[in-house]
């Protein structure tokens, strides 16, 4: 009976260090379960952490020429994947906001009249971002013309999103705006050879602080 009764007790003791040691087990789990909930990184993408610059090219060395737009409109995003941020993302750019400090303050007067009000309905450029096969590209809408600007795409340990791309401005039946400009400005897009020449591609850069 001894024997048998201390084996009862012995089970009971194991019994109930097993459900404490379970109990502890559960609330471990739970804990980090919940670590990992707080941990999960949400990432904003907003327009005034974001950047649009252009660099256009003049005479036939391609000496380049820095500009912005300084409002650069779209919705607040949010979420955990920094490149969706960009999926089907609506924008806006008035043509208005081009700003290329230029100490002169003739540049950015004479690019409005003598190339954005050379082209049809361009007050806004308007566009949508896409995101296909995990590659991003730019549906973007400009002198009546829509096409599509493959973006490279990177981002950097400070969550840093950079997109670049090539506007071709033949694409968007935009050359003879072009010509327009250069005419206006056709000594000071002289280079060494004395030839004038503006040069028909554009990078773009989008810089977006998440």
């Amino acid at each position: 009976m001894r024997k048998t009764s201390l084996f009862l007790m012995l089970s009971l003791l194991l019994i109930n260090f097993s459900c404490k040691e379970n109990s502890k087990q559960d609330e471990t789990i739970a804990n980090q379960v919940e670590q990992t909930k707080t941990q999960e990184v949400v990432y904003q993408l907003t327009p005034d952490k974001t950047t649009l610059t252009w660099t256009a090219y003049k005479t036939t060395d391609k000496m380049p020429v820095k500009g912005t737009f300084k409002t650069l409109k779209f919705e607040n995003r949010e979420g955990k994947d920094p490149k969706e941020l960009f999926q089907e993302l609506d924008f806006s750019i008035p043509v208005s906001s081009l700003f290329t400090n230029d100490a002169t303050g003739t540049r950015d007067p004479k690019i409005l009249a003598f190339f954005f009000e050379k082209m049809d309905n361009t007050d806004l450029i308007t566009g949508k971002i896409k995101l296909e096969n995990e590659e991003l590209k730019a549906q973007i809408k400009m002198n009546n013309q829509t096409h599509d600007l493959p973006l490279n795409y990177s981002i950097s340990d400070k969550n840093v999103v950079t997109l670049t791309g090539t506007m071709h401005l033949e694409d968007w039946d935009a050359l003879k705006a072009l010509a327009s400009l250069n005419e206006a400005c056709f000594d000071l897009h002289k280079g060494g050879d004395g030839v004038s020449k503006t040069w028909e591609d554009v990078a773009l850069e989008i810089k977006a602080t998440l």
